[in-house]
């Protein structure tokens, strides 16, 4: 379904991680434990922004990539069941890499 919306310019469509509120085993997890890295799955990318000269600059990231996002920001987006943001190129603090 996300891949309807194609972000315009140096927008970047992402989907949020939501950790695990319990185990495997059904062990509620409590909301007070050490604080989660508020990162998202890049689900889609605009074309990028063009310079003074009209030449065209990329978005810095790729569509699959996990980044990590600021706490406050974007635009929250609702495409059918499922909940995404959308972000300036700019307002994305970095990637998380395994």
């Amino acid at each position: 379904m996300a891949k309807r919306l194609l972000p315009s310019l140096n927008r970047i469509l992402v989907e949020k991680i939501v950790p695990p509120s319990k185990t495997n085993s059904g062990i509620l997890l409590p909301d007070k434990g050490p604080k989660q890295l508020n990162s998202g799955k890049v689900v889609a990318v605009g074309p990028g922004t063009r310079d003074k000269e009209g030449n065209l600059i990329p978005v810095s990231v790729k569509e699959g990539e996990t980044v990590l996002l600021p706490e406050y920001g974007g635009t929250q987006v609702k495409l059918g069941d499922k909940e995404y943001h959308l972000y300036r190129d700019d307002d994305i603090l970095g990637t998380l890499h395994d």
